[in-house]
């Protein structure tokens, strides 16, 4: 720790200029990660348009004194010709996947399996169900003629045994009826 006044101010005034030179330098390489997570999304017209403001971060980051000029032209040089090759298909970006994204898209993936299998077992109820209410209808259909026609041959059958049964019934009726006459003067 210095002794001397101006030697403490110096360390101040350092500490107050080394934490805007951080904010300017932690605003460029915000600038820079940004960039190339456009281009390893393969978001490729986002990249373009965010590639002019990355070049303004990087040349006021010259001006601050922050970085050397000939840095920022190897930054600016090495963006501009990461986003050519890509367009180009000089450099295939394949897409990175962390272990949390693999395990999202495989939790997804499973998801969807199961509700693609629930919606086939349901399609298959239905069907199953349409093709059973069909088979009664089948059912039904064949059985209201031979219903129909069963019921046509016993009334047919049935109508002479009624008439016959009602032609033997009359005189049954008058002889019960005559039965409690007769017992009737039996009884005076």
């Amino acid at each position: 720790m210095p002794n001397i006044k101006s030697a403490k101010k110096r360390v101040l005034i350092i500490q107050k200029k080394n934490l805007e030179n951080r904010i300017v330098r932690s605003q460029m390489n915000n600038a820079i990660r940004n960039f190339n997570n456009a281009i390893d999304t393969l978001n490729l017209e986002e990249a373009e348009k965010m590639l002019p403001s990355v070049v303004s971060v990087i040349d006021k980051a010259v001006t601050k004194g922050v970085i050397h000029k000939n840095n920022a032209a190897n930054k600016k040089s090495a963006l501009c010709k990461r986003l050519s090759d890509v367009k180009s298909g000089k450099l295939v970006i394949s897409i990175k996947k962390d272990n949390k994204t693999i395990a999202a898209e495989k939790a997804r993936a499973a998801q969807e399996a199961r509700e693609a299998v629930k919606a086939e077992n349901a399609r298959k109820a239905a069907e199953r169900e349409a093709a059973r209410i069909e088979a009664e209808k089948a059912r039904a259909a064949a059985e209201k003629p031979a219903k129909a026609k069963k019921a046509d041959k016993a009334d047919k059958a049935e109508k002479p045994a009624k008439a016959k049964a009602a032609k033997e019934e009359k005189p049954a009726k008058k002889a019960k009826k005559e039965e409690p006459e007769k017992a009737a003067e039996v009884k005076e």
